[in-house]
């Protein structure tokens, strides 16, 4: 929420004040302007912003539950069966290779002597 007092807007520093009177009638002023010109502001743009967001709102969810998760789903449906066949390729192909190789690289020894 948007809570706008008049010390936010209106801030005396400490040391420098105006007469009584004045800052009584400016806060006054403040307060009624603000409170009167945002019913006003309601008043007139209130229920044309409700129908437009009313709008706006129902499209968007219309879209996300009619477009978005049913094209996420499919998709989902889609790479898992991708997937499946990937890893039943890559196990079949690649891991004898990488073991092989690793086998034949894991007879290699390395000795690190230090001359002085």
């Amino acid at each position: 929420l948007l809570q706008i007092d008049f010390e936010d807007v209106i801030a005396e520093p400490e040391g420098t004040h105006s007469f009584d009177g004045i800052w009584k009638a400016s806060f006054t002023t403040f307060t009624v302007t603000k409170y009167w010109f945002y019913r006003l502001l309601s008043a007139i743009f209130g229920i044309p912003m409700a129908l437009i967001w009313g709008i706006y709102f129902a499209i968007l969810s219309f879209l996300h539950i009619w477009a978005v998760v049913p094209c996420i789903r499919s998709y989902l449906i889609e790479i898992q069966c991708i997937s499946r066949v990937y890893s039943i390729c890559i196990h079949t192909f690649c891991d004898p290779l990488f073991e092989a190789i690793g086998k034949m690289f894991s007879s290699i020894q390395a000795t690190v002597r230090k001359e002085i």
